[in-house]
């Protein structure tokens, strides 16, 4: 066998990018390497493509990057990562078709060793794909509120290269999709699933070396013959006296670094790490325990911290989940999406607890069932290591909605039990009924080590009157505040965990008051209001009317002082049911 070296390299594709909005006769020529792209556009990766102002509104862009390359030594092996595409691609090497792409948070890679095995000036393209959803009940893309969403614009397409595209180098041996499942973990002893896939492009006998390490290091080495292709594997470390990772309200957060290398003739074809706490998580009957201890769930919603994701940065998770942190909140449920792996890594070290949404919200069409289920698979692989993260939801509210038909519905009174009483809740759905339950049984399979939810904001029905989370929007959406007391002595189960309440509120934010048009006051302008903030209009004047106000600054006081007091007296009824039965709040 050809002697193969050591040292691996990765380089970033980031920066410029030649784009075009797409066309028929562009996709037949985005791949070839002869053609003039400098009049194209430029565009900065990770980025989205509505950065440019001429792609603001484009569904499809065609993107295309050239690179040089060294010449890659014999035996070794190159590849291309694309880490986030919004939301389907089709990529191009040097002319060569490699392959497709679907799921904005999904990992992808394909191999590029043939076609850059000389050294060359190189060409990837890219065909980049966003569709905006022509009928929002019946979506296609796996975006959650991305592309659905209460409070952000419809108007502005998520599509572009948002994550960092990448060349890897490893030996003939590559390990793909990781995965670290934390089984069990007590004071004694913590045990380790570790899996994932080898592809090697030989038949051979290699050296896996684990090492586990935080204060004290574990390794662990076993021997194995891979067969050409790809190997699928899984071994157990177990660690003794582990240090547990406890929300911070409970204890310290000790991380572990957990490393595998692959060893052929005793040189490293590759290796990869993933950072990890050792920790056990229960949750019955809504109510939670984190090693043994129970914990009443004090928590909230957070939406994208940007409607850009990909000009978030690491320090402003840290910045927001501190934040959460500092107001003595423990756990936070990512609403509708899938946030960057910073937000996770953060949440890990601040000792935050995570309830995962899979980003789907509300109506979608038949055709995404498979696709839905082999994305909840890639979530659990790529991000299941994080002890942070304790219950995945397979659908939020899987129910048709539509802004503007809500808004129709809101002139009328709300109903009091809005929950109990609509038929949506009640009678059997296809998002609800099948495309939720093949989800959750992706989350399961994949993840026996934390509980799942079939879907959030659904109540008790035939034929399995359990429900599961509530969304309780009393002096909202439901009916009267006082109302809600009543609600809780009929029906407890509803109180169990309450996932969603409270209103809506006018922040102090110059932008917003710039594009409402604040000065007219209160003459603004509601449908930017409306539909480029999300503001439910008829539910804001019916409780915190404008003409109650004298300054636009008067009245977003006002809404927030309602929004403060209906937080208020809800927490302080669901405060009196800890237990009996309620398990927590998230507001």
């Amino acid at each position: 066998m050809s002697k193969f070296r050591e040292a691996r390299t990765e380089r970033s594709l980031s920066g410029t990018w030649k784009v075009l909005r797409a066309d028929e006769d562009a996709r037949r020529r985005v791949a070839d390497i002869g053609l003039d792209d400098t009049d194209w556009l430029d565009v900065n990766v990770p980025g989205l493509w509505r950065s440019c102002d001429e792609l603001a509104d484009a569904e499809a862009v065609l993107y295309r990057r050239h690179l040089e390359l060294d010449r890659l030594p014999e035996g070794d092996r190159r590849w291309l990562i694309i880490d986030g595409l919004c939301y389907q691609g089709d990529v191009w090497f040097d002319g060569a078709y490699l392959g497709d792409t679907e799921g904005y948070f999904v990992e992808h890679n394909f191999e590029i060793t043939q076609a850059t095995a000389l050294p060359n000036r190189h060409l990837l393209a890219i065909e980049a794909n966003c569709e905006t959803p022509p009928d929002r009940t019946q979506k296609r893309n796996i975006t959650g509120a991305l592309q659905h969403s209460d409070s952000l614009d419809h108007d502005l397409n998520p599509g572009g290269l948002w994550r960092d595209i990448r060349i890897e180098e490893t030996g003939p041996i590559r390990i793909d999709d990781l995965r670290v499942l934390v089984l069990e973990a007590d004071e004694d002893r913590a045990i380790i699933r570790v899996g994932g896939v080898l592809d090697s492009s030989i038949t051979a006998n290699v050296e896996i070396l684990t090492n586990v390490s935080n204060t004290n290091s574990i390794e662990h080495t076993q021997e194995m013959v891979l067969a050409r292709g790809r190997n699928e594997i899984e071994w157990h470390i177990a660690v003794e006296n582990p240090d547990l990772w406890w929300p911070f309200s409970l204890g310290a957060q000790p991380l572990y670094e957990l490393k595998v290398t692959v060893n052929l003739n005793g040189v490293t074809s590759d290796s990869k790490s993933r950072r990890t706490g050792l920790r056990s998580f229960e949750l019955k009957n809504w109510i939670a325990s984190v090693n043994g201890e129970q914990i009443f769930l004090k928590g909230t919603n957070f939406g994208p911290c940007n409607i850009d994701l990909s000009s978030v940065s690491q320090d402003d998770y840290r910045r927001d989940l501190t934040l959460a942190k500092n107001a003595g909140l423990d756990l936070i449920r990512v609403h509708g999406h899938v946030a960057h792996p910073h937000f996770y890594e953060e949440a890990d070290k601040l000792g935050l607890l995570v309830f995962q949404d899979f980003p789907v919200q509300w109506g979608y069409s038949r055709g995404i069932k498979n696709q839905a289920a082999r994305q909840a698979t890639a979530l659990v692989r790529q991000y299941g290591h994080h002890p942070s993260i304790v219950l995945w939801n397979s659908h939020n509210e899987p129910y048709h909605y539509d802004r503007s038909a809500r808004k129709q519905d809101n002139l009328q009174d709300s109903p009091t039990y809005g929950p109990l009483t609509s038929l949506t809740h009640q009678i059997p759905s296809w998002n609800r009924s099948i495309l939720d339950r093949s989800v959750k049984r992706s989350f399961d399979k994949a993840d026996p080590t934390r509980p799942s939810i079939a879907h959030s904001g659904v109540a008790p029905h035939l034929p399995q009157l359990d429900g599961t989370d509530s969304h309780l929007w009393f002096g909202w959406r439901h009916g009267k505040i006082s109302d809600l007391a009543v609600l809780a002595s009929r029906v407890p189960r509803l109180f169990r965990f309450v996932s969603e309440f409270g209103a809506q509120s006018v922040p102090h934010d110059d932008h917003l008051a710039t594009a409402c048009e604040a000065d007219d006051f209160p003459g603004v302008n509601i449908h930017a209001l409306s539909e480029k903030f999300g503001a439910e209009i008829e539910l804001i004047s019916k409780h915190t009317p404008m003409t109650s106000s004298a300054t636009w600054a008067e009245w977003g006081d006002n809404t927030q002082t309602h929004q403060a007091e209906l937080i208020r007296h809800t927490v302080e009824i669901l405060r009196t049911l800890k237990y009996k039965p309620t398990g927590g709040v998230c507001q």
